[in-house]
């Protein structure tokens, strides 16, 4: 009983913590077609500009992969005016910082700044747009600094190799087959003209969302944005190819030798609908269910009481067209990985045969509460989360209402949505183990 009071305080306090924190935005369209989301919280003396565009490694060819995430690096190279090496500097000498990011399915750049240097933030990120320097000494330079970033987070890292692999497997026709770090090879083989191409391409105002969030003075950004932004050409319309793959209907299977490591690993992959869907959402749920944490049902079983493991986990990749979620684990000797496969099936089949406990119905739903509030907890999140729901979902407004649709997915639901998509000949089996040079 006082478990059960404890539960619900917490889920009423979440709930009210989760109403409370709804998040306040304006939108609108400058007449060269690039959005722009205001998000204002005087709370803090910080205010944070933003450029989400619409391309990432899903929008390369086949023998030119890794362009969208080189141009992660390229563009804080220089601009017209913005002198090479310069970029960095500026930002901290005005107490900022700076970054990027790159997925399949978009960029980000953003800049966090004091407020009173808001102005400085939005000029940059125009510049970045208007004006960049893509020449051959800043292409160079940073083919170096992405292959050193491969050889640390794939080649010589151990188990390194898993995410490339498991694309390679579950994808035929898709981008989604290869990396957002892309082949060596076709950075090498590029041209200059290939990579000013590809900028003018898809970094225009008409394939791109500008969000300033945090502590400004609505009427003059707006102004600020007109004189920085509103000026730049439109770009030509990108016309996004729609890759179909058909369903697996026979279990892949796959292996893979890492020189980097001692123990396999048994990796078990399924593809899933796009992040847009309503049964993304359910399989997000069933996720957590089974594996995330240590109180998730994998790990308790095969890690705490069944000692058959070292590791148990899971990644779900929600992305705009497919998904993945791709679970792992390292068998504790003398288990092997089919043991440990065994055990992940008996599972799920019990997911897709049983209803789970209202107990454990409850938790999810209080997990992904507090999951919402802290996705919303910073400004910086919200920016980020601002963009994400306009370029990829098409509603701003989700980053207050997804919550919502958590809330009405049923018992009933995960049961059937578990049938529907985690079946054993739905899947890749990749036995990801040693090389013979490693056990030598």
């Amino acid at each position: 009983m006082k478990n059960s009071i404890m539960m619900l305080s917490a889920a009423l306090m979440l709930g009210g913590v989760a109403h409370a924190q709804k998040v306040a935005f304006e939108e609108y369209n400058l007449d060269n077609g690039m959005h722009v989301i205001l998000h204002n919280d005087p709370s803090a003396p910080v205010v944070i500009t933003s450029v989400m565009y619409h391309v990432g490694s899903k929008d390369e060819r086949p023998d030119r992969t890794g362009f969208a995430h080189f141009f992660e690096h390229l563009l804080f190279e220089g601009t017209q005016n913005i002198k090479r090496g310069e970029w960095m500097k500026i930002v901290t000498a005005n107490g900022g910082v700076n970054n990027a990011n790159t997925t399949d399915d978009r960029t980000y750049y953003y800049e966090v700044f004091p407020s009173n240097s808001l102005e400085l933030g939005l000029w940059m990120e125009s510049e970045r747009l208007m004006h960049p320097v893509i020449n051959k000494i800043g292409v160079d330079t940073q083919n170096e600094v992405v292959k050193e970033e491969k050889r640390m987070r794939y080649d010589n890292q151990p188990y390194g190799n898993i995410l490339p692999e498991v694309k390679k497997n579950m994808f035929k026709n898709h981008p989604y087959r290869w990396t957002t770090i892309g082949s060596m090879k076709d950075l090498d083989a590029a041209t200059l003209e290939e990579f000013q191409a590809f900028n003018k391409k898809f970094y225009t105002p008409n394939n791109a969302v500008l969000v300033v969030a945090g502590d400004f003075d609505k009427t003059k950004t707006k102004e600020w944005i007109q004189k920085y932004f509103a000026t730049i050409p439109r770009g030509e319309e990108v016309k996004k190819q729609t890759f179909v793959e058909e369903p697996i209907n026979q279990t892949i299977k796959a292996t893979y030798e890492d020189p980097n490591i001692q123990i396999p690993m048994i990796v078990a992959s399924y593809r899933t609908p796009s992040m847009k869907t309503r049964d993304a959402r359910v399989l997000d749920l069933i996720s957590s269910y089974l594996s995330d944490g240590k109180s998730s049902k994998l790990y308790k079983k095969i890690v705490d009481d069944k000692k058959m493991a070292l590791q148990i986990g899971a990644v779900g990749f929600s992305q705009e067209d497919y998904g993945m979620y791709i679970l792992y684990g390292l068998p504790m000797a003398p288990n092997t990985t089919a043991d440990i496969l065994k055990e992940m099936d008996e599972e799920i089949v019990k997911i897709q045969t049983d209803l789970i406990s209202e107990k454990d119905y409850q938790k999810l739903q209080n997990k992904f509460d507090n999951n919402f509030v802290n996705a919303n907890a910073s400004v910086e999140g919200i920016a980020e989360n601002l963009a994400s729901y306009y370029l990829l979902y098409g509603d701003v407004n989700l980053i207050n209402t997804e919550i919502d649709l958590y809330h009405s997915i049923t018992r009933e639901e995960i049961r059937e949505v578990a049938k529907k998509y985690l079946n054993p000949n739905q899947r890749l089996i990749l036995d990801y183990i040693p090389s013979t040079k490693a056990q030598n």
